[in-house]
């Protein structure tokens, strides 16, 4: 919602100025004012908390004055900082600059105390309705929101009898499955199948399958579904339990009707279908009526929510059932399936539908919404290439239920996650968003409330790990450690998420080939993503962010109409004759651009930057100013490569907000620049041989150790001689992931890796440790999860499988001479997989031995894959 994550981004704006300008002499004529409307702001953000779905109008001038008040806010911030900077370089002292100055803070006091009038009047409002509701209900009226047209769908009215069941083609698997749990004689107990997955993917037609199945009516004796919905009460599901079992109940005291419900069951073998559960309530407040009488009854619940799913899964049931979407050839079959029913497709249209069928993109509902649409229309190509240029759009304007089905997911979603969820509409269609990219615009962006002890950036994964739980956002790749490391959006999601970004005027639009439309003006717009092969940006005085995601954009931006950028992504862009510009945008968090140069020293104009990215040429080395350590608000700084960073002089404060660091070459890790990266997290090094060897005394690895805070290092060597360094590494103990790229250690140092307490992924890349033999001892990665070893000339390991307790995954490539894989490694209880390529026969025959003497013991959980070297290489990429 743009109203709430606008009142929370004028929050942390009001938080910034208590925190950093409390001993300016200007600052003190706003100071109650600003307090008061840190006030109002957490008034109205608990009333869109309590209303999450009001009157869309009140919730529209509440975005409006929220933004208006930043703004003016940000306006008086860029006035003190200026006069700061200026004050700073001593130019521009004269009586005629103070008295303009002078002039500029009057006019910002008097928007701003117009700003407080609005907010106040809407306040009051918003007052007023809460007490009316209150009012209401004092009285007894069970008043779920103060605006009727809220209503998006009957509160668990239920079903008495659950719809017909639809077909089930390429879901066959899935129905097995669930057939499977429900009948099989693997536990007499009274068990719960919860089945999740996004809107429209099919698990109440999975339910419906199984729940007609005639296997399922002669194998239990009372059947009884009921929809429960988001707006459920207990006497409502419990009642409709009972209608749907054909038992009429007239009583509302919830007492008589669980009993009821009770007594019916007990004694009886059940099943009982609760569809579209949506929250662990709804499961606590009717669980106790279900009696286990250890006869094979079962509960089948379908959610959208995974928390949901696991919190109501018995624990020897194995996990929830997530439903998988479609494959190409499923798809195509559900298609010709509903379009022609028993009749065969004719061949002129078998390429066209395919097509249909694939940009459905595994969805059930939209191929069953866009078969209905096929099978009206006349059978000739023309009618079906013209329903296949735009299917999304024919899918949501064929059938309104379909989008009303989808735009639950957003009506239940919590106002904090919302503008996060809008956010990701912002991206290309079929993009694949880094997870980490994206968690940082977040946070430049100020959609994250506060939360006690943990980083901006720690609330931001969690939030997205809740979309994900939600069914919201899709996972396209994990990180070794089993976080997300990219993720997207459904296509038909992605329509969603675009629409209600624009009904919300939380973000411009999405461009495409053709340019900004002169009827769209960004002037009053937050939220900018360009799409444009040419753009020309002239205006724009309250834009927050402006993203470019072409490769080959020919861009012009006037940036002194943009002064209040938070978020700059020109990645793809070099920053030619506007660079100046750049380093004049005061607010701006994040940066990211591609430059053929060296920064200025008015980067550090950038006080407020978060995160800052340059792309630079592969081989070239970007040399900082020294002016870096100014910049106490940095956290993230990345490039291709950055030049040895500059001494730190004097009595510079240290970065105390930075957190990553990469990738720097030839970084000499002086106990002086200890002392200025203090809570370093993540840091990239490269050390690259001039011809005459590494002088590695010079570079202070050994200093390494006092980096209290790091959790990831990445060592790089680039053209080392052929032969064991002598490297004096010493580590710190809560580094969790290592990856050593041809330093060419011996394998005797090792050691120094085995003894992190913490590390729980290690990548040794081309040639990490030199040598024909590793030999493990006792007490050594006692949390190592994934090992991978890619590129090695070692010939024998030795070990045993109590040397690496918890390891989950090893993968093995490039190792031509290794002679097998210890047969000690399969005794691990942890190990789930292992992988190897194809290149190095004993290693596959090692690998195949394990797996085989593994499933004889009963454990089939152990997977082996043989990879040729592209899929190795890709799987590296993705690791």
């Amino acid at each position: 919602m743009a109203a709430y994550a606008a009142l929370v981004s004028l929050a942390r704006t009001i938080h910034l100025i208590l925190q950093n300008h409390h001993r300016s002499v200007s600052f003190h004529e706003f100071n109650q004012q600003i307090k008061h409307l840190l006030g109002q702001s957490t008034l109205l953000q608990a009333f869109l908390e309590d209303f999450p779905n009001g009157d869309d109008g009140l919730q529209a001038r509440i975005r409006d004055v929220a933004n208006e008040a930043e703004d003016v806010i940000e306006h008086f911030l860029s006035k003190e900082m200026q006069k700061s900077t200026a004050q700073s370089r001593d130019v521009e002292s004269t009586t005629f600059t103070e008295l303009r100055q002078q002039y500029k803070f009057l006019k910002l006091y008097q928007k701003f105390q117009k700003v407080i009038e609005q907010i106040d009047t809407v306040a009051a409002k918003v007052m007023e309705i809460t007490n009316n509701v209150n009012a209401r209900r004092i009285k007894g009226m069970q008043l779920k929101t103060y605006s009727s047209s809220t209503a998006v769908v009957a509160s668990s009215s239920g079903l008495a009898a659950p719809p017909s069941a639809d077909d089930m083609v390429g879901f066959e698997d899935e129905l097995m499955a669930i057939k499977t749990k429900l009948s099989g004689q693997s536990s007499s107990k009274l068990q719960v199948i919860p089945i999740y997955g996004m809107g429209g993917i099919g698990k109440t037609t999975l339910a419906l399958n199984v729940y007609d199945d005639p296997l399922t009516v002669e194998h239990f004796d009372i059947r009884a579904w009921v929809t429960v919905s988001q707006d459920y009460s207990a006497r409502e599901i419990l009642s409709n339990l009972l209608l749907s079992m054909k038992i009429f109940n007239t009583g509302s005291d919830i007492e008589r009707v669980e009993e009821r419900v009770y007594k019916t069951l007990k004694g009886r073998k059940y099943v009982i279908v609760m569809d579209d559960v949506w929250s662990t309530k709804a499961w606590d407040a009717v669980k106790r009526i279900f009696p286990d009488d250890k006869n094979g009854s079962r509960i089948i619940l379908t959610t959208r929510l995974l928390d949901v799913a696991t919190y109501v899964c018995s624990s020897s049931y194995g996990p929830p059932h997530e439903m998988p979407f479609l494959d190409e050839t499923q798809s195509w079959n559900l298609l010709k399936t509903k379009v022609f029913k028993q009749d065969d497709c004719p061949t002129k249209l078998e390429r066209i539908g395919q097509i249909i069928a694939r940009s459905c993109r595994g969805l059930p509902l939209a191929i069953a919404v866009v078969a209905g649409l096929l099978a009206v229309v006349s059978k000739t190509q023309a009618s079906w290439e013209n329903i296949a240029q735009n299917v999304n759009l024919a899918v949501t304007t064929a059938d309104g239920n379909f989008t009303k089905i989808l735009s639950l997911s957003y009506t239940y979603l919590p106002h904090h996650l919302r503008p996060c969820f809008l956010y990701l509409g912002s991206f290309p269609e079929d993009h694949e968003l880094n997870a980490s990219k994206l968690i940082k615009l977040w946070v430049a962006e100020g959609f994250l409330k506060p939360s006690g002890s943990k980083s901006s950036e720690e609330v931001a994964e969690e939030y997205l790990e809740d979309l994900v739980k939600r069914s919201l956002v899709l996972v396209t790749k994990k990180k070794t450690n089993g976080r997300i490391k990219s993720c997207g959006l459904h296509d038909l999601i992605r329509d969603l998420c675009i629409r209600k970004a624009e009904d919300e005027k939380f973000l411009v639009h999405v461009m495409d080939s053709y340019g900004v439309p002169e009827a769209k003006s960004t002037k009053y717009q937050r939220r900018l993503c360009i799409s444009s092969d040419m753009i020309c940006l002239t205006s724009g005085t309250s834009l927050r962010s402006v993203t470019c995601l072409l490769k080959s954009t020919s861009l012009f931006i006037s940036l002194k109409c943009c002064r209040l950028l938070r978020v700059l992504d020109l990645r793809f862009c070099d920053l030619g004759s506007f660079a100046a510009e750049v380093f004049e945008l005061l607010h701006l968090k994040y940066l990211a651009c591609r430059s053929l140069m060296n920064p200025p020293a008015s980067l550090s104009n950038l006080q407020n930057l978060q995160t800052l990215l340059i792309v630079n040429l592969p081989k070239s080395k970007l040399r900082l100013p020294s002016e870096i350590w100014r910049m106490g608000q940095l956290r993230h700084l990345y490039s291709l490569s950055f030049d040895s960073l500059p001494v730190p002089k004097g009595t510079t404060a240290p970065l105390e907000n930075l957190q990553t660091l990469s990738e720097v070459v030839d970084f000499e890790c002086t106990q002086k620049m200890v002392e200025m990266i203090p809570n370093l997290k993540k840091l990239g090094v490269c050390y690259r041989n001039g011809g005459k060897g590494i002088e590695w005394s010079k570079y202070r690895l050994d200093n390494l150790v006092h980096l209290h805070q790091l959790e990831k290092l990445k060592l790089l060597v680039v053209n080392a001689p052929f032969c064991p360094q002598k490297i004096n590494l010493t580590l710190p103990t809560t580094l969790k992931k290592l990856t050593l790229i041809r330093p060419l250690l011996p394998w005797k140092d090792m050691e120094i890796v085995g003894s992190l307490p913490n590390l729980e992924v290690l990548k040794l890349k081309s040639i990490a440790f030199f040598g024909p033999e590793w030999v493990t001892t006792e007490g050594q990665f006692p949390r190592l999860k994934f090992l991978l070893v890619d590129g090695s000339h070692l010939e024998h390991w030795i070990t045993e499988g109590s040397h690496f307790p918890r390891l989950e995954s090893l993968c093995l490539f490039r190792c031509s001479k290794l002679s097998g894989i210890p047969a000690d490694i399969g005794e691990i209880p942890t190990l789930e997989r292992i992988e190897v390529d194809h290149w190095n026969k004993s290693l596959v025959e090692s690998a195949k031995r394990i797996q085989e003497e593994q499933q004889s013991c009963g454990n089939d959980t152990l997977q082996v894959r043989i990879l040729s070297s592209g899929i190795h290489k890709s799987l590296l990429y993705l690791m």
